[in-house]
C-alpha cells in the first residue's frame, strides 16, 4: 500500500534553498512561503504535527556579503551562515504567524544527531515544540559545524530528525517530481519510478551527479536520505516543489516517489539500545512498575526501589526486577545521582527534589527495550 499524507501524525517537510530564495532579488520567496504555510496551517489543523528542514540561510546572505562564487570556503558559509540564519527565521515567521501559527527555530549539527545525550535533549526540546502546537523550522548549524561533522546538505539532515522524531512521512520537495531511471534533463525516454519498494543498487545508480549552482544536494542525496528514512520505518516522497501549494498537490495526487518504510525499521533503534550499548548501571523496580512496562508504559521515579552503577543522562541502564531478574534496558533520562534521589516519588516532586523540571519518565518507553 502506498503511503499518503492523510493517514500521517507526524510529518518532516524538507525546503530546499531553490524554493525558498529568489535567484533574481536573493530575498525569500514570500508568495511561494505563504502557500506552504497554507499547506502546514490546513495539516496542523486536522492535528498532523508538521517539522520543517529548510535550507537557505547562506543563498540568503551571498549577495549581501557579495559571495558570489558557485563554491564557498567553510569559514565563508559560516560566515554567510550567520547572517543569513536571521533573514530565514523572520521568513518562516512572518509567513506562519499570518496563518496563526507559532515559528521555533533549532540549529542543529551532526554531532547532535550522533552523540546519545545532544540526541535526547534535541527529541525532546522538539517533542515539546510540538506538543506546545509550535511549527518546528530546523536548519544545519553551519556557522558552528566544522567540515568533518557537517552533513554538508539538509536531505540527510531532514532524514535524521525523521528517525529522531519516528515521523510518520518525510517529504523532500526538490525541482523534479521524484526519481526517474536516468536523468530527464538530458534523457527524454526518462521514466517516472512512482514507489520504490527497497533502495537497490539500481536504484542507488539513478542518483546521478548533483546539479550546478548553489544546491549541495541532487538526486544522489535524496537516496542516501530515502535510505536513511525507510530503515527507520518512516515512509519518504520526493515531489516537485516549484508550484503553490506543495504538499496540498500531493494530497490531491501529483506525480511523485514514494519510498516504503522497511518493514523491521521500527524496531531497529530498539535492537541498538539492547544488542549494542553495553548498561552503565541498574534501575531495581517493584512488581507494578514491572506490570506497568509489561504493558508498554514508561519507567517513572515511582516505581525505582534502588539505583546502582554510576551512569549520565543518556547512557544505557538494565531495569530488573526484585528479585534481580534482568526485564529490560533503556537510555536513562537522569544522571545515577539525580535517579537516586528521585527513586520512589512521583514526577510532580521532581522540580522540588533536584531543583528543576526534567522528564516525567525515568525512562521513556521510546527508549525502553523488554528483554
Amino acid at each position: 500500500m502506498t503511503p499518503s499524507l492523510a493517514a500521517a501524525r507526524r510529518v518532516v517537510v524538507k525546503i530546499g534553498s531553490a524554493l525558498i530564495v529568489d535567484p533574481t532579488t536573493a530575498a525569500p520567496r514570500d508568495a511561494w512561503l505563504a502557500g506552504i504555510a497554507a499547506d502546514i496551517a490546513a495539516l496542523s489543523a486536522r492535528g498532523v504535527q508538521v517539522i520543517v528542514v529548510s535550507s537557505g540561510a547562506i543563498s540568503l546572505a551571498r549577495q549581501k556579503l557579495q559571495l558570489t562564487a558557485l563554491k564557498l570556503r567553510l569559514e565563508e558559509k559560516q560566515a554567510a551562515a550567520a547572517v543569513g540564519q536571521i533573514r530565514l527565521a523572520q521568513a518562516w515567521s512572518d509567513a506562519l504567524s499570518a496563518k496563526s501559527l507559532t515559528a521555533a527555530q533549532l540549529l542543529i549539527t551532526l554531532e547532535d544527531t550522533e552523540d546519545r545525550r545532544r540526541y535526547l535533549n534535541a527529541r525532546a526540546t522538539l517533542s515539546t515544540l510540538l506538543g506546545l502546537g509550535c511549527i518546528p523550522v530546523i536548519n544545519e548549524n553551519d556557522s558552528v559545524a566544522t567540515a568533518e561533522i557537517r552533513f554538508g546538505d539538509n536531505d540527510r539532515l531532514a532524514a535524521r530528525v525523521a528517525e529522531m522524531v519516528q515521523a510518520d512521512v518525510l517529504i523532500l520537495l526538490s525541482d523534479i517530481d521524484g526519481l526517474y531511471t536516468a536523468d530527464p534533463r538530458s534523457n527524454p525516454a526518462a521514466e517516472h519510478i512512482p514507489v520504490v519498494a527497497a533502495i537497490t543498487t539500481e536504484i542507488d545508480a539513478m542518483g546521478g551527479e548533483p546539479p550546478p549552482g548553489y544546491s549541495s544536494g541532487g538526486m544522489r542525496t535524496k537516496l542516501v536520505a530515502a535510505r536513511i528514512a525507510t530503515q527507520s520505518g518512516v515512509a519518504m516522497a520526493i515531489a516537485l516543489g516549484h508550484r503553490p501549494n506543495p504538499l496540498a498537490a500531493i494530497e490531491a495526487g501529483a506525480p511523485c516517489t514514494w519510498f516504503l518504510p522497511a518493514p523491521e525499521g521500527r524496531s531497529a533503534r530498539k535492537n541498538w539500545i539492547a544488542g549494542h550499548l553495553a548498561p552503565q548501571g541498574a534501575l531495581t523496580i517493584d512488581d507494578g512498575a514491572a506490570r506497568a512496562l509489561a504493558k508498554g508504559s514508561s519507567l517513572l521515579p515511582a516505581g525505582i526501589t534502588a539505583v546502582s552503577g554510576s551512569f549520565e543522562r543518556g547512557d544505557a541502564v538494565d531495569v530488573l526486577s526484585l528479585t534481580g531478574t534482568r526485564l529490560a534496558r533503556g537510555l536513562a533520562a537522569y544522571s545515577s545521582t539525580d535517579a537516586a534521589i528521585l527513586a520512589g516519588h512521583r514526577s510532580e516532586d521532581i522540580e522540588s527534589l533536584l531543583g528543576f523540571r526534567g522528564r516525567d519518565e525515568m525512562i521513556h518507553r521510546d527508549d525502553l527495550v523488554l528483554l
